[in-house]
């Protein structure tokens, strides 16, 4: 069992930074992905970035390429998502997940363990 928490939302200014932390509590195998999704009021949950715990290897999707960085510090087994130039699309409650097996999937059933969620809110 894999519990996540995240931290570090908030109310910013566009064109701001924000950094997002998931710490999670349990076993994390090297071959696992971590993931960040975003859900908008109305629209469907978004596939944001992920990483694989063991190598490294991140992905994103187009709209955050540039702006965004995942990275992971496995002795803190915390994952973070460092958010620039933020724009107002990018307001969502935004998720951290684990997928408890290998293979890159970018969809969000793909992932078994969720934390609660933590709101960005970006002005303009």
């Amino acid at each position: 069992q894999v519990r996540l928490v995240e931290s570090g939302g908030g109310l910013v200014q566009a064109g701001g930074s924000l950094r997002l932390s998931c710490a999670a509590s349990g076993r994390i195998d090297s071959s696992w992905l971590m993931a960040w999704f975003r859900q908008a009021p109305g629209k469907e949950r978004e596939f944001v970035a992920l990483i694989t715990w063991g190598g490294g290897s991140a992905d994103y999707v187009d709209s955050v390429k540039g702006r965004f960085t995942i990275s992971r510090d496995n002795a803190k087994n915390t994952v973070y998502l460092q958010m620039k130039s933020l724009r107002s699309e990018d307001t969502a409650v935004y998720y951290c997940a684990v997928r408890p097996r290998p293979g890159i999937d970018f969809n969000a059933y793909a992932y078994d363990y969720w934390g609660q969620g933590t709101q960005v809110t970006v002005s303009s």
